[in-house]
């Protein structure tokens, strides 16, 4: 397990974009990516780690001509799809997500083809994704993906890993993590009892199951 600082881990992510990042620390210019050159970081952990945090401190240094945030989360199902198959009570677990369309949006990033791709997002107001949200540029050489199931190895998910360039585990403080997640469920309408019966019951479950990740990780970081 590593520490390092933010300004550590930007040079690093620079240095995964390549010639076409920046090349004088994270405010250098940024050049038009070379066709099918896009690189892929993936920023896994259990839920409430920081990931996305992380990813979005990283695309900001950068800035939006090097790198672009695609979250996993972006392929939840909708809400009435899971209560639809029974799995409205497991919302976040790898079930309940379309990971094939995950998978050929990586291939797509991957592939930089010349056309800009769109990817979905999650709203958590709504609890819902949305589709077409965050478009990718053909000149941009960086996507960052983050989410909980990034380095999980079960079924159609292992197909993920091969996909990304690097991958990084976030490995926080186990207490303040649980706080994490309690005070985000609250702040997104839960009620204080629900939310950490809800973390206890699901979150940690799915916490469970991303832990074996860490080993197929570049770099495992100790965030705190």
């Amino acid at each position: 397990m590593q520490v390092q600082t933010t300004t550590e881990l930007v040079v690093r992510a620079a240095r995964l974009a390549g010639p076409a990042g920046p090349t004088a620390g994270p405010a250098g210019p940024a050049g038009p990516a070379v066709r099918g050159s896009r690189r892929i970081l993936g920023i896994a952990g259990p839920p409430g780690a920081g990931k996305s945090t992380l990813a979005a401190r990283l695309a900001e240094a950068l800035g939006p001509e090097t790198a672009v945030v695609v979250p996993m989360d972006g392929f939840h199902l909708a809400q009435a799809e899971l209560a639809r198959v029974g799995l409205a009570d497991r919302k976040g677990a790898p079930e309940t997500f379309d990971v094939a369309g995950y998978v050929s949006l990586l291939r797509r990033l991957r592939a930089s083809d010349g056309a800009t791709v769109y990817a979905p997002a999650f709203d958590r107001s709504l609890e819902e994704p949305i589709a077409g949200s965050i478009p990718v540029h053909p000149a941009v050489p960086l996507v960052i993906t983050e989410g909980n199931y990034l380095l999980h190895d079960a079924g159609e998910w292992a197909s993920v890993r091969p996909l990304l360039d690097e991958a990084w585990y976030l490995a926080p403080d186990e207490e303040l993590r649980v706080r994490r997640l309690v005070d985000r469920h609250v702040r997104h309408g839960k009620e204080p009892a629900y939310a950490r019966e809800w973390v206890t019951r699901s979150d940690e479950a799915n916490a469970r199951l991303v832990a074996p990740g860490r080993h197929r990780a570049d770099l495992v970081l100790d965030t705190g």
